[in-house]
């Protein structure tokens, strides 16, 4: 197809002039956080296992320009009803390259904690540790100032 190339430039185009927060997600199909069921994070057991669930394709809900994955029916729902209550902060981007100014970063979901009451998504483990192990706080504020720039 010859116009193929086209295509998927102006599809490219219209997912960044349209998308008021962007999402993190997979370069071709726009799975986000590569079908981690977001919901499930919250979950007791997954917090004190540190253990993710992937999602399956049966349970999938569009938001934000992307495709959300979940493991069962029931979180699926919980994500549609509310999604700003399950969604990672700044929609699944990492959380440390955001407080060091290195823009938005793409995660996997594998590399996650929650600092305060929130998901916050880490491209690394090194990441992770310095939120862990510094000032968490500071750090988050420095993801929200860089987080509003990048979506205003």
């Amino acid at each position: 197809m010859k116009n193929t190339p086209l295509l998927l430039l102006i599809l490219i185009i219209s997912n960044i002039c349209f998308a008021s927060e962007p999402v993190s997600k997979s370069y071709f199909g726009g799975l986000a956080i590569e079908g981690h069921d977001t919901v499930a994070y919250h979950s007791a057991e997954v917090r004190s296992s540190h253990n993710e669930l992937v999602g399956k394709k049966a349970f999938t809900v569009e938001w934000g320009g992307a495709e959300w994955r979940f493991s069962s029916q029931a979180s699926a729902e919980k994500f549609a009803a509310d999604p700003s209550q399950y969604k990672p902060e700044y929609n699944g981007h990492c959380s440390n390259a955001l407080s060091l100014g290195e823009g938005l970063v793409r995660t996997d979901g594998t590399v996650w904690e929650f600092f305060g009451d929130k998901l916050h998504l880490f491209y690394a483990e090194h990441g992770r540790q310095r939120w862990l192990n510094g000032n968490w706080e500071t750090y988050k504020q420095q993801a929200d100032k860089a987080w509003q720039e990048i979506t205003r």
